[in-house]
């Protein structure tokens, strides 16, 4: 056991000298003209058999819908569990004063929906 001990010991002093000349990170910070960014959501529980339901998402106020970036589209998740058909509700949601999820019947046991929209929100 000696010979392994011997054997590690120069490489473990070795990176612990190099860990210890190692130069300090900084801390990321983000550029100052940069917009603090939230995520808002609803969600909801279904029984089988109970049918189509919706959510608002609610918008913070001094805040915008983030654009997915690369792309001119809404930055949005939908997530869902069971045999429904989740979305935005196209007449419901305009994107500026209301956005409303909606999934259809649920068709399992149970299902769930949420929707997720992440936002650009002015600096306080």
């Amino acid at each position: 056991m000696s010979w392994l001990i011997r054997s590690i010991l120069p490489l473990l002093l070795g990176c612990a000298l190099a860990w210890s000349f190692a130069p300090d990170e900084g801390q990321a910070q983000a550029p100052p003209d940069s917009s603090a960014t939230t995520e808002q959501s609803c969600s909801f529980g279904m029984a089988k058999g109970d049918p189509t339901h919706q959510c608002q998402v609610p918008i913070p106020a001094g805040c915008v819908i983030a654009r997915f970036p690369g792309t001119d589209k809404p930055w949005t998740t939908i997530s869902k569990a069971g045999r429904t058909f989740c979305t935005f509700d196209q007449k419901g949601t305009d994107w500026k004063t209301r956005i409303t999820g909606q999934c259809t019947r649920c068709d399992s046991g149970h299902c769930t929906g949420q929707f997720m929209v992440r936002f650009e929100c002015a600096k306080p």
